[in-house]
């Protein structure tokens, strides 16, 4: 089993086929790029049922202090693909760890240029959270990306 799992050639998540079911589904919206840390990432969100696009895998977050910059990420494949196909937003969805909030940010400034639409996954209280529970920058994130409703 674990011989035949591999990454996806476009995508970089893991696979026994390639491409993998979600790059070669038909149904997927083309136009929505959403970018993860790693393979698992997406089994995660796929999970949720909730993101219908497709996914880039980075292989990881910018990191100095254990050696990783933006040249080990797959970066470049990544401004390859937003400038080749037709996307229109690409959805940034590291963690929001100080590893993943520089990747998101670094990853800004390279799409900046390429006019689509970059968002990132909002963050804040869990479902079923107690305030008295949730840390200083965990409450700040909620009110600054707090909705309407």
């Amino acid at each position: 089993m674990q011989q035949r799992i591999k990454p996806c050639s476009i995508c970089g998540a893991f696979t026994e086929t390639d491409p993998c079911y979600i790059c070669s589904n038909p149904l997927r919206d083309r136009s929505l790029l959403c970018v993860v840390e790693q393979p698992l990432d997406v089994q995660i969100i796929e999970a949720s049922r909730e993101f219908q696009g497709l996914f880039h895998v980075l292989g990881g977050v910018i990191s100095p202090l254990d050696g990783i910059g933006p040249e080990q990420l797959s970066i470049g494949k990544l401004l390859e693909k937003v400038k080749s196909e037709n996307i229109t937003e690409v959805i940034i969805a590291t963690n929001p760890t100080v590893e993943g909030d520089t990747t998101a940010l670094y990853l800004q400034r390279v799409l900046a240029d390429t006019g689509v639409k970059i968002s990132r996954l909002a963050s804040g209280l869990p479902v079923g959270g107690d305030l008295e529970y949730a840390d200083k920058l965990t409450l700040a994130r909620s009110f600054r990306g707090r909705t309407t409703f």
